[in-house]
């Protein structure tokens, strides 16, 4: 009987040992996951329509925190420049240096050195632009537009400023990937940009950092959930076994 017992208590503290790191683990993947988002992501309120219907004013976003250098078109961007106001805008690159940025063909597409660019994130299916446009953009620049053109402010608006309307990379301080709350989803990197020289930029790390966050989750509570019932099962076999060693029943 002392031996079963053994075996039971054994048992008890391999469910009790289980139960505390399943708790660790998850403890860790859920503050690092958060941890982790706090230093590559920040929060941040977009202020106006402009890129409606995308993201809408109001909503906070989760934006990446990037060199200027990283940024590819399609990216959707949150940059400031004094020539547009002293406060945070969010905008979608659509040129870089060296393109040729031109609305609007026959299709009414935007067109990026020549080539008809499908705008699907765009609020209207009216032509990309109310008023034809041609820019140059200068090295080391980004050209920006809002995705409803119909309000937006954007570099359309700047076109005889020095650079045609665009901006220095260097005004970029974060790339927006997901709209936080109200709950939205990530923002995809547009297809269309994607066949350009140079492609889109690649995803950044949220969705791993969440998934370690509910992983973690999962596996606190699974860790809280599994040594109770675990130290409860030994006791009851042992309860079990001296009934029968006695003879009680």
């Amino acid at each position: 009987m002392s031996e079963t017992g053994r075996t039971d208590d054994g048992r008890g503290r391999l469910g009790s040992m289980l139960s505390g790191l399943a708790v660790a683990v998850g403890c860790v993947l859920f503050l690092g996951g958060f941890a982790w988002a706090a230093v590559v992501y920040r929060p941040y309120t977009v202020p106006t329509e402009s890129m409606t219907p995308t993201v809408n004013a109001g909503d906070r976003v989760l934006a990446q925190r990037v060199d200027g250098s990283e940024v590819r078109r399609g990216d959707v961007v949150v940059f400031t420049d004094p020539a547009w106001g002293d406060m945070p805008m969010v905008k979608r690159v659509v040129g870089i240096g060296g393109d040729k940025i031109a609305c609007c063909e026959k299709g009414g597409l935007l067109t990026v050195n020549g080539i008809p660019v499908e705008e699907p994130y765009l609020q209207t299916t009216d032509p990309a632009s109310g008023n034809d446009f041609t820019a140059e953009v200068p090295k080391g620049k980004l050209f920006l537009l809002g995705d409803d053109r119909r309000v937006s402010l954007d570099s359309r608006v700047h076109l005889e400023d020095r650079g045609q309307g665009s901006v220095p990379r260097s005004a970029v301080t974060a790339r927006v990937d997901a709209v936080a709350w109200p709950l939205g989803d990530m923002i995809e990197r547009p297809k269309a940009f994607a066949a350009l020289p140079g492609g889109v930029s690649s995803a950044g790390p949220l969705k791993l950092q969440l998934g370690a966050v509910a992983v973690g989750v999962v596996l606190i509570l699974a860790g809280a959930v599994y040594g109770p019932v675990a130290a409860r099962t030994a006791r009851s076999k042992r309860n079990k076994q001296r009934k029968a060693a006695t003879g009680v029943h």
